[in-house]
Formats: C-alpha cells, structure tokens, sequence
C-alpha cells in the first residue's frame, strides 16, 4: 500500500509540475492570441485564457468565479479522499488508482491557475508577455490554454457543419490529463466501477 500511494504521489506531483511549467513558459513567453505552428496548421501552440470553465464558458461574473473556484477545491479534496480510501482499502486495480490521479491532478493543475496568476503574474495582452506582478485578487486568475488541434474544416456543403473547424476547443496539460484519465477508466475500468 505504501508503495502505491509513493508512486501515486511522486506521478500526480510530476504531472503538475509538467502542466505548470508549459503554462508558466507559454505565459511568460507569448502574447495572447500568439500562434507557433508544431504540426503545420494540424497542431498548434496557440495562447489564450479561460476566464470560467471548459471551452471558456463564464459562470456568474466574480461572485460565480469564486464559487467556481470553491467547487473545483471541494472536489479535489473529495478525489483525494477517495483515492486514499481506496488505498487503504487494498484490491483495487492499480490502474483504477492511475486513472484517479490522473484527474485529479489535472484538477489540481487548474486550481493553481485560478488561485496564483492572478496574483503572480501582470495580464496577459496581445502586445506584451505577462511579468511578475498581479492582474487579479486571489480565486480571480485565468487558467491558461495553449493545445490547438485544428484537424480539418468541414465541407461548405454539410449542413450545420460546413466551413467550421472539426476541433476547435483550445485546452491545456491539466485538461488532457483529466480527459485522459476518465476516458482510460471508462474504457478499462468500467466493470469495477459498475461493482462498486
């Protein structure tokens, strides 16, 4: 058991480290808005900010913010609960235990976005590369988000679909690792969760 909660700790540490470091590097080396190509036009590091939640929807203003902020610190402290509840109960796939610390820390990862940078760094703006100072009170910062994966453009002639690009959400390290995990658990872990 002790074994396992080190490895869990050491992967969801290094995954957040790895999430705050490309956010820290896009933020203090790009302007907003700044494109460099990876892939052609198929992948591309592209920087903007999340004022709310996924796919930069805003809930509530300031007040909807905090409360935004509060929820997401509930539920990491409730994944953290859980994983340590089902360490100490033994029997549970190792794998099941990964695909938790991988939400979770991705979880985490937007946490420290929406708690620090607003109190770390300046604002971000199309003309300058944020420094250290402070742009927002605590709870208030944006979370940042650079992965563009803009595959393709669907055909004018599909309806609905047609001139719109087929993946156009901009997302970061911490959303991949929490989509990662729940789609692994989904696929590979369904049966003990149907169980339990």
């Amino acid at each position: 058991m002790k074994n396992r909660g080190r490895f869990l700790l050491i992967l969801g540490i290094l995954l957040v480290v790895a999430d705050q470091v490309i956010k820290i590097l896009v933020k203090t080396h790009m302007t907003l808005g700044e494109s460099i190509p990876v892939l052609g036009n198929w992948f591309q590091l592209l920087f903007v900010e999340n004022k709310g939640m996924a796919f930069g929807m805003a809930f509530g203003g300031v007040i909807g913010k905090y409360l935004l902020t509060l929820f997401r610190l509930v539920l990491f402290g409730v994944l953290c609960w859980w994983i340590a509840k089902l360490l100490k109960r033994g029997g549970v796939p190792t794998g099941v235990l990964v695909g938790l610390t991988l939400i979770t820390a991705g979880a985490f990862g937007n946490i420290v976005d929406c708690l620090c940078y607003g109190q770390i760094f300046s604002e971000s703006t199309y003309d300058t590369v944020a420094t250290l100072g402070s742009y927002a009170p605590i709870m208030q910062g944006k979370v940042v988000d650079m992965f563009y994966f803009p595959l393709w453009t669907w055909p004018d002639w599909i309806p609905g679909l047609g001139g719109h690009i087929f993946f156009e959400p901009v997302f970061n390290f911490a959303d991949s690792c929490v989509t990662c995990g729940a789609i692994y658990l989904f696929l590979f872990h369904w049966k003990f969760f149907a169980k339990d």
